[in-house]
């Protein structure tokens, strides 16, 4: 069996900032080329040689700021970022990125988002319910760790709410396992009890994403 390359260093910042109908973020659609070509995402990428720090997480918060600013003309502060999940795609992904995700409130004043036209096609300012609704009727594409995160900011009534919360938990780690049923993809994750068989099936607690082409489907037993 041919060894896995270890997964790529990478960092994801969902701004946020308070809507008419709740949290909105801050969406960028990919042009159709690369792994996530054609998608919805948020500002993101690898951490680069260049993103200076202590340790991991202090590298990936630098190359957050980094990513907002080439990907959507933001300038952040890094120390208003906060720590939200991280995530791994399972093996079977060619090109892996082991990537944290990060909050961060849009700065106050006059900000504009600018985008380059070449990587990054288009943006939207949405509610995060807004994003997933869309996702549903087959408006827009996403990845599951967009559509979980975005399915976490729906029950919080606005910016300064979820912020809070991230910061009052340990962040969440998502080992991303994938199954198949009558042809439906199904993502796992660590306190299913299919996760480590990788059986669907199994009876017990639930903590997966049915993605069925007509409504995507989160399933968690706490």
């Amino acid at each position: 069996m041919t060894e896995l390359p270890p997964p790529i260093a990478a960092a994801t910042v969902v701004v946020i900032r308070d809507g008419g109908d709740g949290i909105e973020t801050l969406m960028l659609r990919r042009n159709a080329h690369g792994q996530f070509g054609g998608m919805w995402v948020f500002p993101g990428g690898k951490v680069d040689p260049t993103d200076e720090g202590d340790d991991e997480l202090a590298r990936a918060r630098v190359a957050a700021v980094r990513e907002a600013f080439e990907e959507a003309g933001l300038r952040l502060d890094p120390n208003a970022l906060t720590v939200h999940s991280h995530w791994v795609p399972p093996p079977i992904v060619a090109r892996r990125f082991s990537t944290w995700f990060f909050l961060a409130p849009l700065p106050e004043g006059d900000v504009a988002v600018t985008v380059d036209g070449t990587e990054i096609h288009d943006h939207a300012w949405l509610s995060a319910a807004e994003v997933l609704r869309r996702r549903d009727a087959g408006d827009v594409e996403l990845a599951p760790p967009t559509w979980v995160t975005l399915h976490s900011l729906v029950r919080h009534p606005n910016v300064a709410a979820a912020i809070a919360a991230a910061t009052a938990a340990e962040p969440e780690r998502f080992t991303t396992r994938i199954a198949l049923v009558d042809g439906t993809r199904v993502a796992m994750w660590r306190g299913d009890a299919g996760y480590e068989l990788g059986d669907v099936a199994a009876d017990g607690a639930r903590h997966r994403l049915v993605m069925a082409d007509d409504a995507w489907r989160y399933e968690r037993s706490d």
